[in-house]
């Protein structure tokens, strides 16, 4: 079970968003876990990741010093040496890949390196067991997220789903993801811009940037 299965969209919306995890076992396996979960991520990391985290920080950490002023400015440059050197207790590190090439590759070292700890795919069911199969690796088990169920129309259309949902824990809410849309559409920020703000609300680093872009510039396609 992952905080991940609730990301809104159709199977094929997913063909830019997959994310690998690694977790120790607490009292199993987590004895000297520190330096696994710290290599997991080096190999993470050189295979293109979109977004990275460590359980308590992702990439696109907070800032210091910051004033409304150069809020628009701020690039989303991530750091991922911060994370992994931010790994200091075990706990779940994680990746999020743009593409299934770059999925594959990653995962095909991890399962090489058998590093000895529980190993997750999140993405659809099919991309999940494309990247695994390419491995050697037949799954085990699925975990399945039920649709939306909202049949007193509560909810936010799909296009604010898409881009709250990326976040898990809900730390992205509806009336941010709502803002930044409108500021795209009205042509007061750039879909980078307003991808650089989301992505930083998001502290475990599971917060697809790419896909958050993709659903920006489809939002404005739409418009015109």
């Amino acid at each position: 079970m992952t905080n991940t299965l609730h990301r809104y969209g159709t199977a094929d919306s997913f063909d830019d968003d997959y994310i690998i995890f690694a977790i120790p076992s607490i009292g199993n396996n987590d004895e000297g876990c520190i330096p696994k979960m710290k290599e997991f991520l080096r190999i993470c990391a050189k295979y293109g990741p979109a977004n990275m985290g460590n359980g308590n920080r992702g990439s696109f950490a907070p800032e210091k010093g910051l004033n409304p002023a150069i809020h628009w400015n701020r690039e989303a440059n991530p750091d991922w040496e911060a994370v992994i050197e931010g790994v200091k207790k075990p706990g779940t590190v994680a990746a999020v890949f743009p593409n299934e090439e770059s999925a594959k590759a990653c995962f095909e070292e991890v399962v090489k390196c058998d590093f000895g700890l529980s190993v997750n795919i999140s993405s659809s069911v099919e991309n999940a067991r494309e990247v695994a199969g390419n491995c050697g690796v037949k799954r085990h088990s699925v975990e399945y997220a039920l649709a939306f169920n909202d049949p007193h129309d509560h909810l936010p259309n799909s296009q604010i789903l898409g881009l709250s949902t990326m976040c898990g824990h809900g730390m992205v809410s509806f009336n941010l993801a709502r803002k930044m849309l409108d500021l795209v559409r009205e042509g007061r920020r750039t879909p980078d811009q307003a991808v650089a703000t989301l992505v930083r609300f998001c502290p475990c680093g599971v917060y697809n940037p790419a896909r958050a872009k993709r659903l920006l510039e489809a939002a404005i396609k739409e418009q015109r």
